[in-house]
């Protein structure tokens, strides 16, 4: 293990989720959290008088409804390394290429960072009361490392992820998206495919992008007419 390496399973060993969200990842829509990320100041270990300080991060992360995929879809998308496109592929040949899976994609956005003269048992105590008094369900709080306090992030994102995980699959499965057609495609994509036609009629989605969603699954050919109609409107 290198020093990066050690780096980073250090911050992840040292990240509590202090405060998860009450509910889950929405399976048929964006879900919305808020969080409150803690840290000691990294100059916390030089400066051995005065008050505590606690570094407060408070951003929002988007979670996009979750997508169903297969593992041949994932190995069409671009932007991955060619160590996670071999993993795909691995996919392919171990669960088959058509078997469905579920797709998750986030968005962090920062807000605002302050430090506080004040311990981190006292500032969590009050940003819980603040949580409770606004009863809002969808609020997390985090104790992480400075340095890398995104992948104290990342770590809350995924321990959301995996508790959701089961009831998603489950409320796609009760209405059959998780079906897949004799071209491998599941049911959840032909709705979506045909709401980016809706969405690319209104100019909500540019053609590029509905074009590139179909070529992933080679679909393009089969809905081809119903494509170049869109430019003949």
């Amino acid at each position: 293990m290198d020093i990066d390496e050690e780096r980073i399973s250090n911050a992840v060993r040292q990240t509590e989720i202090l405060r998860a969200p009450r509910q889950s990842l929405a399976t048929f829509g964006t879900t919305n959290i808020y969080y409150y990320l803690l840290t000691e100041p990294v100059y916390s270990d030089l400066v051995k008088s005065g008050p505590a300080e606690t570094v407060i991060r408070e951003g929002k992360v988007l979670a996009e409804k979750p997508r169903i995929v297969t593992p041949y879809y994932l190995t069409r998308l671009e932007g991955f390394s060619p160590s996670a496109r071999s993993y795909f592929e691995k996919l392919c040949t171990t669960l088959g290429q058509h078997a469905p899976g579920l797709f998750y994609t986030y968005r962090n956005e920062p807000k605002q960072l302050n430090i506080v003269s004040d311990s981190m048992s006292s500032v969590v105590s009050k940003i819980n009361a603040d949580i409770d008094k606004r009863g809002d369900p969808l609020a997390a709080i985090i104790k992480g490392e400075d340095q890398l306090w995104d992948v104290s992030l990342m770590k809350f994102i995924y321990e959301l992820t995996t508790r959701s995980l089961p009831d998603n699959v489950s409320q796609l499965a009760a209405r059959g998206l998780l079906e897949t057609d004799s071209r491998g495609v599941p049911a959840d994509t032909r709705l979506r495919i045909d709401r980016m036609f809706a969405m690319a009629a209104n100019g909500e989605v540019e053609p590029r992008e509905l074009r590139d969603e179909l070529e992933r699954w080679d679909l393009f050919s089969e809905y081809e007419d119903r494509f170049f109609a869109l430019f003949r409107k």
